[in-house]
């Protein structure tokens, strides 16, 4: 590896990492707005194409099945995961979401012929049993339903993933930049009739130009100079400072059970991630 190419290396690799600190204020930028979970994603994903128009090219466009599977795939993840932050604590709706890898893997095993040894297998059972966890507190009604579409989230996550991934060596933005558009049409519907406060309103603009917009323009550049390993592993730094955020700010903890479910979820996940790249790394620089 040239001296460029480890410059070029290292600033992926901080430009990942920009990107999971901004992904963490979520969970605390959802709570704060007081409007339908439905309005909030839409507002967010509005502000973001406006934010993106300013960096996306004609040539992003290709409309290819990976770019358009990612933009659905995209568009599926941040409406649930605002539905589910506003129906369930920030910890669990963002660890949930976080057992992405573990579809990725066990989407590869049935979709992609790629064969699964027996300890990957073990760390699906232990986030199964970890997400398992969060269903123990005692929680509201409307509690479950958002760990619900939190595991619908990290579906919906993994599925990006592996969209954007396939595109490394093209422009996995255009699935975004789509994503933003198709999510903003859905949710269409329900973004009238309600205003948000000044606070609200200075949330939503962080939410879709700062957490959203810029957060994914980093993570578009730098995914395409770093590992698949660096790739799965960076972004945990996520999940454990979302919750930080809120709990820091708002005063929500975690359900008792939240907390060893998220860890056992997260390491499962990262090992998972970890275990799967180490199959196929073959011993070359980015």
């Amino acid at each position: 590896m040239t001296t460029d190419s480890k410059s070029e290396h290292i600033g992926a690799v901080g430009l990942l990492v920009a990107t999971a600190v901004l992904w963490s204020f979520g969970g605390l930028l959802i709570k704060l707005i007081s409007l339908n979970p439905m309005s909030i994603a839409g507002g967010r994903c509005l502000l973001a194409t406006a934010v993106m128009l300013f960096v996306i090219r004609r040539h992003y466009l290709n409309w290819s099945f990976d770019q358009i599977g990612g933009a659905v795939c995209y568009a599926a993840n941040v409406i649930l995961f605002v539905l589910a932050t506003k129906l369930t604590t920030a910890a669990n709706a963002i660890f949930l979401q976080y057992t992405a890898p573990i579809y990725v893997a066990i989407s590869g095993f049935y979709f992609l012929n790629e064969k699964m040894r027996g300890v990957e297998w073990l760390t699906v059972l232990a986030a199964i049993f970890g997400m398992a966890l969060f269903f123990l507190d005692r929680l509201k009604f409307a509690n479950y339903w958002g760990n619900a579409l939190a595991i619908l989230a990290g579906i919906t996550f993994a599925g990006m993933i592996i969209f954007m991934r396939r595109q490394k060596d093209k422009f996995p933005l255009g699935s975004i930049f789509l994503g933003n558009i198709l999510a903003v049409i859905v949710c269409a519907p329900f973004m009238f009739g309600q205003v948000p406060n000044q606070a609200g309103w200075l949330a939503l603009a962080a939410l879709g130009i700062v957490q959203l917009g810029l957060s994914y323009i980093f993570y578009s550049i730098a995914i395409k100079r770093v590992t698949a390993l660096e790739a799965i592993m960076v972004p945990v730094i996520e999940p454990v400072l979302n919750p930080v955020w809120v709990f820091l700010f708002l005063g929500e903890r975690p359900g008792i059970w939240a907390v060893p479910g998220g860890i056992i979820v997260i390491f499962a996940a990262a090992t998972c991630g970890w275990l799967r790249v180490s199959n196929k790394m073959t011993g070359q620089s980015p």
